[in-house]
């Protein structure tokens, strides 16, 4: 599969990847999404427009695109996806995947087994989902903690079967641990390392993990910027100890935030005050500048790195010592 960008509204290329957040929720209703939520009318018109302030916000800061891995079981709203991205001209990128193991089980026990949720997956990457036409362009993986389950591990198995199949990329959810273990999972499934971002890794404060992972090849998503639970100083801190270690090609940052969750939190309110898709202009960009992070660091965060991920090629990592070196072949 050539290296291309699958969006909502078709393929561009990673290189006409403006700034892009990595993780952001459109949508989000557990176990959804309910009719009335995905057909035309007067709620399904509010939330386009709700969801439409929202990317004007983040366009003011340059970004121009963002990955949306709603699973089917969070509540993946494809009409409303596509409608919004139509709407506004800015491209999203959905996923396939599945966040529930319960779910997973379920659908695999209905399917006839693991094969068939690969099959699923990959479906839903080459061909369109349900008869959307829409592809995903991405594939979505979860582990909880403080192991990794045997549905969970098949889960990951399935999703690299897909991944090598079609030569979709991976992104992950993790409490802050066992990054490490997933992408030895994957990589020893056949998946190039490039290809895997590992997500929630903010929650953790670990150099030594969040070195195993980027030494292994894959990208760190520092993706929870102003979510409840951590200071952005500390997750900005734990960012500016990788980039001055020399890591910085290998991060990409977002928020995890929800612009309409069905029945959840409402961002930007209350205590979720600053989970909000501009925050990490507003409040982090700011910390990194006066902690002496560069400029040209802060754009690979938003726009060179998202474009080397989706395109598959070659990052950097420090040498013995200091400075940069290419990396190795993929293992």
């Amino acid at each position: 599969m050539s290296a291309v960008v699958t969006t909502v509204t078709g393929a561009v290329q990673p290189e006409q990847l403006g700034g892009t957040l990595m993780h952001e929720h459109v949508f989000v209703q557990y176990g959804g999404p309910s009719a009335e939520y995905c057909e035309p009318g007067a709620l399904f018109d509010e939330i386009i427009a709700s969801c439409a302030a929202c990317i004007e916000r983040i366009r003011h800061w340059g970004v121009q695109a963002l990955v949306d891995p709603t699973t089917v079981d969070l509540g993946r709203n494809i009409p409303l996806l596509r409608a919004l991205s139509t709407h506004t001209g800015f491209p999203i990128v959905c996923a396939t995947g599945i966040y529930s193991t319960d779910v997973y089980r379920r659908l695999r026990d209905q399917r006839g087994g693991p094969a068939a949720i690969a099959d699923l997956f990959v479906q839903e990457l080459t061909g369109g989902i349900e008869a959307s036409g829409v592809r995903a362009g991405i594939i979505k993986v979860v582990t909880g903690a403080p192991q990794i389950t045997r549905d969970e591990r098949e889960l990951l198995e399935v999703a690299a079967s897909a991944a090598c199949a079609t030569g979709a990329p991976i992104i992950t959810h993790t409490e802050g641990v066992l990054g490490d273990e997933q992408q030895r999972i994957l990589v020893n499934a056949g998946v190039d390392p490039r290809r895997i971002i590992i997500g929630h890794s903010c929650l953790s404060r670990n150099f030594d993990y969040h070195r195993r992972i980027l030494e292994g090849g894959s990208y760190l998503a520092f993706d929870r910027f102003g979510m409840p639970g951590m200071p952005d100083e500390v997750r900005a801190e734990t960012l500016q100890t990788l980039i001055s270690a020399g890591y910085g090609s290998r991060l990409v940052v977002s928020h995890d935030s929800v612009w309409h969750w069905v029945n959840g939190p409402v961002m930007g309110v209350g205590p979720y005050r600053y989970w909000k898709p501009t925050n990490f202009f507003e409040r982090v960009v700011p910390l990194l500048r006066y902690g002496g992070v560069a400029e040209e660091d802060i754009t690979a965060l938003l726009v060179d790195n998202p474009r080397r991920f989706f395109s598959g090629g070659r990052t950097r990592r420090p040498a013995a010592g200091r400075g940069d070196s290419p990396d190795p072949a993929p293992h």
